[in-house]
């Protein structure tokens, strides 16, 4: 979970960023002059919303190790640290993707990946995961981080996350210039005023909240796809089902939203909308299913 949830908050901080730098640049009042055009608007959104998708996934890995405090090691610290990284090696051969870096972070049971690219990512694991589950489970956790490594995952949930920004910022300027020129009778010669502000920034909350809900749902539907990922990557399913009903039966450890999407504990089934995880009883039934094939 970890992973998506540093993602998203990262996401909606470098947007906000970007909006205000607009604003002060005076990019909202040129573009709301002589009337709205359209085209122009578009591809500034465009930018926008892309400009702070990528942004993100880019400055995902130091992100993450700063949000954990988590240590990087080579495998040299002791016999469990060697197995770690020999076991992430492993499976990323198999995988076909780089090594990735391999990180340790004091925590309740949990692991996730992320970066940018597939041949340059980190794939982090928590000491409470360690020390919980048994060595067959935990290499079922890794190949099922390493598979949304292998998948692109993270870039796919930034192309999807810039689309929405992309809309988001759009619909917010063009919702935000007619109620400024309708309600607040908004008469400047630059087309500005307090009503379009007002809108803009309500309008861009509330629409992102939405656009967080598409996200989710792109982010559980790749979770499916990771746990097959680790049941190919360990030749069964039947390592990832054990990890996934060792979860179920304990509280896994937090992630920061950017880092969510790419963990591997369940979502918040009271707000089932905004999950990142699909329910623990579904994955395992997925992949219970896919083995009777």
């Amino acid at each position: 979970m970890k992973r998506v949830f540093l993602l998203i908050v990262t996401n909606i901080a470098v947007m906000l960023v970007l909006s205000i730098t607009a604003s002060i640049l005076g990019v909202d009042r040129y573009l709301a002059a002589n009337g709205i055009n359209f085209g122009a608007l578009l591809i500034f959104s465009a930018l926008m919303g892309f400009g702070g998708a990528f942004i993100s996934l880019l400055i995902s890995k130091p992100m993450a190790k700063f949000s954990f405090f988590s240590h990087v090691t080579e495998g040299t610290e002791n016999a469990d640290a060697q197995w770690l990284v020999a076991t992430i090696r492993k499976l990323a051969e198999k995988a076909g993707i780089g090594m990735p870096e391999v990180a340790v972070y004091e925590g309740e049971a949990n692991a996730f990946a992320t970066g940018a690219f597939r041949d340059s990512s980190l794939v982090a694991v928590s000491t409470g995961l360690l020390q919980s589950m048994t060595r067959e489970e935990v290499e079922a956790v890794l190949g099922h981080e390493v598979s949304h490594v292998a998948n692109g995952d993270m870039v796919t949930l930034t192309l999807i996350q810039g689309v929405v920004n992309t809309f988001v910022i759009f619909l917010s300027r063009v919702i935000g210039y007619i109620v400024d020129k309708a309600i607040f009778r908004n008469e400047r010669d630059d087309g500005f005023g307090i009503g379009y502000m007002i809108t803009v920034y309500a309008l861009q909350f509330l629409l992102g909240i939405g656009a967080s809900i598409i996200v989710a749902w792109f982010s559980r539907q790749r979770e499916f796809r990771a746990d097959a990922g680790s049941a190919h990557l360990l030749a069964t399913p039947r390592p990832m089902v054990a990890a996934l009903r060792r979860l179920g039966a304990m509280h896994g450890g937090p992630l920061p939203q950017s880092l969510q999407a790419f963990g591997i504990t369940e979502g918040s089934r009271f707000l089932g909308l905004f999950a990142s995880h699909p329910p623990i009883e579904e994955r395992i039934a997925a992949l219970e299913g896919a083995r009777a094939q």
